[in-house]
């Protein structure tokens, strides 16, 4: 939800002439899908939010004098002051893609860490930094600058109408009252962007869908939150109740959350967009200037995108309506055309490039897999089934079982080492990416399996070796964290991680 927004209250009569565009935005934008061509050019893109962390592993919450230190506009402001994000160009995958994007990545991060040291603060790929705790989050000083952000943060608490409970248990439990959608900003993540025409967006959207617990299970990266052990991706819990607008009888009702896993496989992106104005009120109904369309034709339909923004699916629908072609002092810049895109947002952040590459060559490669070869386990498995999955692996990563179309009930290492990494590598040969870069990036996937050591796995283990001995939890941890970033800036990959 990047958008800026100018107001952070909005009155009844504004909220009806919202629903109204809305509505109206719809009917354009199924109109516009059934009159043109999308090109799916099969671009991939990527977006990964980092924590900033001082000398002391505690959270820097100085995002915006590390950006000014940074000064590279593909660098932005994320939710808490403690983070930031970079967005990547789109690139190709085919051929040594996944290489240009390792490197890239690399390049970009070692720049801005070095600028970011200047500024007080290093850059972590971690999908919840360890060392926060309840102090970081009670203040007032937590949130970024920017009206979109307070504005977020009083429609949640305004239509929930209470203070936000975190409640989960794991091998520790954690009861916890946020004043605030706080919590929220602690979640870091990679999101993957996959470039699809119309017809393809719901065999792809439903593929991802089917995969989203053993991807979770392989990349695992956050197994603390506030100090505590819970989920091996304990981001899953954290933002879906942070972010909760239902109070608790709304929740028992079985109203939809807005960080929302869906309850169906859909047939095209349209459902999507039906189920976000149809279950989901405006978080932030403001009007845009934006109306019309570009100079290709595309509606922009600035209304509809700002509030799909603000339902939190871990696969999201995006309509791009591209950009006009602009002209300055540099020249003249091409138009980009319209463009449809799945979001895959369930990924954490870290633990070094070369695991984030492989974790998006595995989403990318099963992907194109299950599309191409009409494997189809959306057809031969219950949506109920792929939630449950995906719940599962969040809570015990790589120690999970799961179901799948053929193999029942089975440990989703099996699943992965029998099934899912080979049908990812075919799945990379469909994309015609080289065969040595496939074989790279799978066998740090197969590591990962094989020994059972994905993120969440080391920090577990790591921490319970600090505190054994004798460390209290909170040097533990700091400790933990210190190691941790050792590792992830020596670039090898997760599984190979000694214990301290």
């Amino acid at each position: 939800m990047g958008t800026e927004v100018e107001s952070s209250t909005y009155s009844r009569s504004e909220r009806t002439r919202y629903r109204e565009r809305l509505e109206g935005s719809l009917r354009e934008l199924k109109d516009y899908l059934a009159g043109s061509d999308f090109s799916g050019a099969g671009r991939i893109g990527l977006e990964l939010e980092l924590n900033l962390v001082d000398e002391e592993s505690q959270p820097a919450p100085l995002n915006r004098e590390v950006l000014d230190a940074i000064d590279d506009p593909a660098f932005q402001t994320e939710l808490g002051r403690y983070n930031i994000e970079l967005n990547h160009p789109s690139l190709t995958i085919r051929e040594r893609g996944l290489r240009d994007l390792e490197e890239s990545l690399k390049a970009e991060l070692d720049r801005a860490d070095e600028r970011a040291i200047r500024a007080g603060a290093q850059l972590y790929a971690i999908g919840i930094l360890p060392t926060l705790d309840g102090e970081d989050l009670a203040g007032e000083d937590w949130i970024s600058e920017g009206n979109r952000y307070s504005a977020l943060n009083a429609a949640i608490l305004e239509a929930r109408g209470e203070d936000i409970l975190i409640d989960i248990d794991g091998p520790e439990h954690l009861s916890y009252y946020a004043r605030d959608i706080a919590p929220e900003s602690t979640c870091t993540s990679m999101q993957l962007h996959l470039e699809v025409t119309r017809e393809q967006f719901g065999p792809v959207w439903n593929a991802a869908q089917a995969i989203a617990g053993p991807q979770v299970a392989l990349a695992a990266n956050s197994p603390l939150f506030l100090g505590s052990l819970l989920w091996a991706e304990s981001r899953i819990p954290v933002f879906q109740q942070a972010a909760d607008t239902r109070g608790p009888e709304l929740a028992r009702q079985g109203v939809r959350p807005r960080v929302w896993f869906g309850e169906r496989w859909i047939e095209g992106i349209e459902d999507l967009f039906e189920e976000n104005i149809a279950f989901f009120p405006a978080l932030l109904p403001e009007m845009s200037g934006a109306t019309g369309t570009t100079a290709a034709g595309a509606p922009k339909l600035a209304e509809l995108l700002l509030h799909n923004g603000t339902v939190y699916r871990w696969n999201r629908p995006i309509y791009d309506p591209g950009k006009d072609e602009k002209r300055g002092d540099a020249g003249t810049s091409p138009a980009l055309p319209a463009n449809l895109r799945v979001e895959n947002r369930l990924l954490p952040a870290g633990p070094t490039v070369v695991d984030m590459v492989a974790n998006a060559a595995f989403f990318f490669g099963l992907v194109k897999y299950l599309v191409t070869t009409e494997e189809n386990p959306w057809q031969r498995m219950s949506f109920a089934v792929a939630r449950t999955n995906f719940y599962e692996c969040a809570r015990h990563g790589l120690n999970a079982s799961v179901y799948w179309p053929g193999y029942g009930d089975v440990p989703v290492t099996e699943l992965l080492d029998r099934h899912l990494l080979p049908a990812a590598r075919h799945g990379l040969e469909l994309l015609e990416v080289e065969d040595d870069v496939a074989d790279h990036y799978l066998a740090v996937l197969t590591g990962r399996t094989r020994t059972g050591q994905n993120g969440a796995a080391w920090m577990t283990r790591a921490l319970g070796r600090y505190e054994e001995s004798g460390l209290a939890r909170g040097k533990a941890l700091a400790s933990m964290v210190a190691e941790y970033g050792t590792h992830m800036r020596g670039g090898n990959p997760v599984h190979t991680w000694p214990l301290p």
